[in-house]
């Protein structure tokens, strides 16, 4: 190319590299800041947001894309030259092999992580078909403990799992129970047919006996039940001290009312992970079969300046601040703050940044957090129990805002 004189004798070559400069140009005629602006790192999102977990799963994505929008708004990944956090959806419509499918087809597309699944059964699909491609995969809800426990490298869990949660939930009980004397000696289990649901049941089923509760039955459901009539008339008919259902939000609010229709009485119902005990809406929605239920479950800090404005913010945006929204939105959290302290989307770099995490996460009721096999060590549930219309932590001490009400009715 010749190097042709412009008007007024300034050579071309020598207006690119001054005016050009001069008006914040490169080269190619667009501004500078804007040619030099970060590529999106991108972030996979797989939720069941159809089928019969379709709420939950709609949270999740709620609550993960609020992260994405509050990480963005602060200044992006500061160590990527500030590149900002792009969601790239999907649904698993609650079956698990959608869910690998999709993190298939992300994978191929070159995606940089993934946040998903929701449920146990679809969070073991997803990372297990993350992992044939080193893909960072971290669960945000699923609980059971075979997710960490089949050496991928590749998955992460900032929250608790079911063995932990068992053991907490078994532990409390047992003091709540011998603090009022010891009232409940025997206990029923009414659990949904997953891998969630039936993990739950065999480990309460096994532990709860070593506390002086006797198992008297379990009773199994589908997802979806319709109606619970025959399973609470076989609760009346046994008249358990302790009913302790672990299911979907669906089928916990609708177990729930029929055993306030049929008038079951018992000294306490006592969710492990109920998928209504500790969410506004089922309290919200139906406040006499709610009042005194307690669960142990996945809650955030309630004497914590930064969940209470979380939980604010939420309910701005009209969501139910439910675990699930919480606990996906610290998945994306945990997930971002690896890429940002590996300064790239490595997938070996960032799987090392998260085996190594120890990401403050004060606003949840936790310990330090410390990353064992994938697992966060300092995750624990609490307990909580509904009260005159509220949710109210009366598990661990420290983060109690009310005292236990147990046997129900006072």
């Amino acid at each position: 190319m010749t190097d042709k004189t412009l008007k007024g004798g300034l050579r071309r070559r020598e207006f690119l590299a001054t005016g050009a400069a001069a008006l914040g140009l490169g080269v190619t005629g667009f501004p500078s800041v804007l040619r030099a602006q970060a590529a999106p790192v991108k972030i996979g999102l797989i939720h069941p947001v159809s089928g019969f977990i379709a709420f939950s799963g709609t949270q999740c994505r709620e609550g993960a894309m609020m992260a994405i929008a509050d990480i963005n708004a602060a200044g992006g990944i500061k160590s990527m030259g500030g590149a900002k956090v792009e969601a790239v959806l999907a649904d698993s419509q609650g079956k698990p092999e959608i869910g690998a499918a999709e993190v298939t087809k992300m994978a191929e597309a070159g995606i940089d992580g993934i946040v998903a699944g929701y449920a146990s059964s679809i969070s073991l699909a997803t990372s297990q078909e993350a992992a044939k491609t080193n893909t960072p995969h971290v669960v945000d809800v699923g609980v059971s403990d075979q997710i960490v426990q089949r050496g991928l490298a590749n998955t992460f869990r900032f929250g608790p799992g079911y063995g932990k949660i068992a053991e907490f939930a078994v532990d409390n009980l047992d003091t709540i129970n011998k603090a009022a004397g010891s009232p409940a000696k025997t206990a029923m289990i009414i659990h949904e047919e997953s891998l969630f649901g039936t993990g739950t049941a065999g480990l309460l089923s096994k532990r709860l006996p070593e506390r002086g509760i006797e198992v008297i039955d379990v009773i199994k459901h589908a997802n979806p039940t319709r109606d619970f009539t025959n399973i609470v008339l076989q609760i009346k008919s046994q008249k358990p001290d302790l009913i302790i259902p672990a299911n979907y939000y669906n089928e916990y609010v609708l177990l729930a009312r029929t055993m306030r229709q049929q008038r079951i009485e018992a000294k306490g119902i006592y969710s492990v992970l109920g998928g209504a005990a500790s969410n506004y809406k089922f309290v919200n929605e139906f406040p006499e079969a709610a009042d005194l239920i307690m669960d142990c479950n996945h809650w955030f800090n309630p004497k914590s300046d930064v969940a209470l404005e979380r939980k604010t913010a939420a309910e701005a945006k009209g969501l139910i601040y439910t675990y699930e929204v919480f606990l996906a939105y610290n998945a994306v959290l945990g997930l971002v703050d690896a890429i940002e302290r590996a300064g790239s989307t490595d997938k070996d770099a960032v799987n090392a940044a998260l085996a190594a995490s120890e990401m403050d996460m004060s606003y949840m009721p936790y310990g330090a957090t410390k990353m064992v096999d994938g697992q966060n060590a300092g995750a624990q549930p609490v307990n909580t129990q509904v009260q005159n219309g509220d949710i109210e932590v009366i598990f661990p001490a420290e983060f109690a805002s009310a005292e236990t009400v147990f046997p129900m009715g006072g």
